[in-house]
């Protein structure tokens, strides 16, 4: 029974590790997601400071897809990270785009390649804990948690002591 439970715990991580590589990858890593934490009011109400939103490129973008872009170079806080609504324009003319909680479109027209990805997945309040695991110190805790995991030996049961009253040699 216990052999089977390994053999599942290894499936299951297996699959875990499968499904992160194919949808959660990290874009810097060669995967399809790129990872943003909100910061203002923007967005507001559907995304708060905090919220991290799972982002992903596609072949086009429509009017009224959530995108997180890239302030294009030459603008003023250029290559800033910013997520906001598709209100108009096109891949040819650039996008106009408006936070849910503005009145007033923004002063960037960001193109395809300046979009980071359209919204997959959003996890309200979680940016407090990745942004503590994405610190130089939670990644050194990870990775001695992780160095010291991999260096322990299994734990085997000791060999009984074996009595010898065999005769002494003087």
């Amino acid at each position: 029974m216990r052999r089977l439970a390994k053999i599942a715990a290894a499936v299951a991580f297996v699959c875990l590790l499968a499904g992160w590589t194919v949808y959660l990858r990290p874009q810097y890593l060669g995967g399809p997601a790129g990872y943003v934490i909100v910061s203002g009011t923007s967005m507001r109400p559907r995304l708060h400071t905090g919220d991290v939103v799972v982002v992903a490129r596609r072949a086009s973008y429509r009017v009224g897809d959530v995108v997180a872009y890239r302030v294009p170079a030459g603008e003023a806080a250029s290559g800033r990270v910013v997520i906001h609504r598709i209100r108009g324009g096109s891949a040819a003319t650039g996008y106009v785009m408006r936070g849910d909680n503005r009145t007033s479109d923004d002063l960037w027209r960001p193109r395809p390649r300046d979009i980071v990805g359209a919204e997959r997945l959003h996890v309200p309040g979680a940016g407090a804990a990745a942004a503590t695991v994405l610190s130089p110190l939670g990644l050194g805790l990870i990775c001695g948690l992780a160095t010291v995991v991999l260096l322990l030996p299994a734990r085997r049961p000791l060999p009984r002591a074996r009595r010898d009253y065999g005769a002494l040699a003087l």
